[in-house]
């Protein structure tokens, strides 16, 4: 048995009054809450990514009867066969979890009608515009509405802007004429996963839940409750959606700072990296940020323009968020042009260039590539006419990357005959699994945008460059 979640409740806001639950509606969330703490209660999770995978195994391992929904039929067939693809799932658990009959895989979204409870874990990127797709969203809703039965609850992950909940997917599940919070239940819950991090998995990370009403954050927070450690319940779904916000702006604002105080630094003649480390030792008021080649991963590049896109939509500019995204959108042309400015130094031209790109995740020890800077600075290395390859230990195949697909990038093992044969070796991700001594004896230029060199540029200053 699971032990009980801690529950930290809020009052609903005042300003957003709901009806009461109507009799039939209250046997249906009765009847909900019964299956949920009993087991009885079969979760359906639609998405099964860095976000879904994970989830799809939190719920199995705590003895709930888990389907997974994907449009894509080799990972379906890769779970029903205990195969993963995601580092921080292993093969062992699903293959245990599949003969236990606790998981299994479809591409079938008409098994939808027979879940308890819908999680959905899909994709929100943004248009090539910059503006937030939730395409993704709404195709998910149409087709949990062509299914939706009277006692199902479900539950929105996918990081979108304020209002996404109610405007999209209550919208789209009411619309055959069944009412939220008296026929079926909707909340939003923001996920909250940070790939490679030993120290918090999904379940001991705090899940913040945001019902569309009463009868819907409890049985969410119910849900919930049963898997992960803490429960924290807020007034509303659009709460729920701008803690996710907030979490991840704080950060992209924060690295933007680094960042520009990195190359503010570097005019200077200061070491950012020494800055940092000093300014560390402060014991309160201070928390350390690190310089990067650019933002990666799902979220920090992303969620602040949801925001920033949806506060235009209340006239409200938001100019601190907007220069923070610009700020870091600029980070691989710096890598760039240090890389230019140090190949120049040794007569050579960056046309022409054998490059070496060390890291495809978007940080290290993770087999996560969405939105790393890499394939921004592999772009712009294949447009000045470098001739690129790359190496990632978990990362072996080249993925096939939404805003990148006519790159087409060669792995290549790390070894003496390789670094040596380059012009130059860029360090995009510090993965602990590299061999840094290698890499420092042999290549003849490198540019280290993490400081994984640190204890070399000081004997080597006329090979590593810091960018």
């Amino acid at each position: 048995m699971t032990r009980s979640a801690t529950v930290v409740k809020r009052k609903p806001a005042p300003a957003a009054p709901q009806s009461p639950v109507a009799p039939s509606g209250q046997v249906l969330l009765d009847n909900l809450l019964r299956k949920i703490k009993t087991r009885e209660a079969r979760v359906g999770v639609i998405g099964l990514g860095y976000v879904g995978l994970p989830l799809v195994r939190l719920f199995a391992s705590k003895g709930f009867t888990v389907t997974g929904f994907d449009v894509d039929e080799s990972k379906v067939q890769r779970i029903n066969s205990g195969r993963s693809y995601i580092k921080s799932v292993t093969s062992e658990t699903l293959s245990k979890l599949a003969k236990d009959k606790k998981l299994q895989a479809s591409t079938d979204f008409k098994r939808l009608a027979n879940m308890d409870a819908i999680i959905i874990c899909v994709p929100t990127p943004l248009t090539a515009e910059g503006r937030p797709d939730v395409s993704f969203i709404k195709q998910t809703a149409d087709n949990i509405a062509e299914t939706l039965r009277r006692g199902q609850l479900v539950v929105l992950e996918s990081t979108s802007y304020p209002g996404t909940t109610r405007e999209i997917m209550k919208t789209e599940l009411e619309r055959k004429g069944e009412r939220c919070g008296h026929d079926f239940f909707l909340a939003f819950s923001p996920e909250r996963e940070d790939p490679g991090n030993k120290s918090f998995t999904n379940e001991q990370i705090p899940k913040i839940v945001g019902g569309i009403d009463p009868p819907s954050l409890q049985a969410a927070a119910a849900l919930y409750g049963e898997a992960v450690v803490r429960v924290v319940e807020v007034s509303s779904a659009e709460a729920a959606e701008a803690a996710k916000l907030l979490e991840n702006t704080y950060r992209c604002v924060n690295i933007a700072l680094v960042n520009e105080l990195k190359m503010c630094f570097d005019r200077m003649g200061i070491d950012v990296w020494e800055v940092i480390k000093a300014a560390s030792t402060k014991p309160f008021g201070f928390q350390a940020f690190y310089p990067s080649p650019g933002l990666g991963g799902h979220c920090i590049p992303i969620d602040p323009f949801y925001l920033s896109w949806k506060a235009r939509e209340f006239q409200f500019n938001t100019r601190f968020i907007d220069l923070a995204g610009e700020l870091n959108i600029q980070m691989p042309y710096y890598v760039m042009g240090k890389l230019e400015e140090a190949l120049r130094a040794r007569g050579k031209k960056l046309e022409g260039a054998k490059v070496l790109l060390l890291g495809l995740a978007y940080k290290k020890d993770i087999d996560d590539p969405r939105e790393s800077p890499a394939f921004k600075l592999l772009e712009l290395l294949e447009q000045k006419g470098a001739k690129v390859v790359y190496n990632d230990p978990y990362i072996p195949n080249f993925p096939n990357m939404r805003h990148y697909r006519h790159l087409r990038v060669k792995s290549v093992p790390l070894c003496e005959k390789e670094l040596a044969s380059k012009d130059a070796v860029i360090i995009a991700t510090d993965h602990t699994e590299f061999d840094y001594d290698l890499i420092g004896k042999f290549a003849t230029l490198i540019i280290d945008t993490r400081n994984a060199l640190e204890h070399l540029a000081k004997v080597m200053p006329d090979k590593i460059v810091r960018a």
